[in-house]
C-alpha cells in the first residue's frame, strides 16, 4: 500500500490542540470532514471509541493509531495529526503520544485495513522517521518523510 495515495496534505494537520484520548479523536475526526473523507462523523467517532474501549491504540513511542470499522465508510480513510504538547493515550509503554494516525474502513474490506496498520507500524519504528514527523513544519514535509 502506498501512504501518498490514502493521505494527502488536506488530510494531515501539525498542531492538534486536545489534551485528552476523546478530543484528540474529535480533532483527527474534523480533519477527515474538513477533508470530505467521511459523511457520518457520529457513527465515525462510535466505531473508533468502541476499538479504545477494547485495546487502546496507544503504541509506543510516542505514536497512537485510534482506528475503526463502519459501515458508513466505504473505502479507507486515513489522517495524520501532531500533537504539540503530549497526550496520555494508555499508551503500552505508559508513555504520552504526539502522533496520531486515525484511520477508518468499512467493515467488510479487511485487507487495506491491515495493511495500512503494518506500514504504519513498521515505519513509525524508525526513530529517525518519528523525530522527522515531529520536527515537520507542513504537511507536504510529512508526505515526504512518509515517501522516503
Amino acid at each position: 500500500m502506498n501512504l501518498k495515495t490514502v493521505l494527502s496534505k488536506e488530510t494531515i494537520s501539525l498542531h492538534l490542540k486536545g489534551t485528552t484520548k476523546e478530543a484528540i479523536i474529535n480533532e483527527l475526526l474534523d480533519i477527515l470532514v474538513a477533508a470530505d473523507k467521511i459523511q457520518d462523523r457520529a457513527a465515525a467517532f462510535s466505531a473508533v471509541m468502541e476499538r479504545e474501549q477494547k485495546m487502546s491504540t496507544g503504541m509506543k513511542h510516542g505514536i497512537a493509531i485510534p482506528h475503526g470499522k463502519s459501515a458508513t465508510i466505504r473505502d479507507l480513510v486515513a489522517c495524520i495529526g501532531v500533537s504539540d504538547s503530549p497526550v496520555d493515550f494508555d499508551s503500552l509503554d505508559d508513555q504520552p503520544c504526539r502522533i496520531f494516525i486515525m484511520t477508518l474502513s468499512p467493515v467488510e474490506k479487511t485487507g487495506p485495513h491491515l495493511q495500512f496498520l503494518a506500514e504504519i507500524s513498521l515505519l513509525f519504528k524508525s526513530s529517525e522517521k518519528r523525530a522527522e514527523i515531529l520536527t515537520a513544519t507542513s504537511p507536504e514535509a510529512i508526505l515526504h518523510i512518509l515517501a522516503e
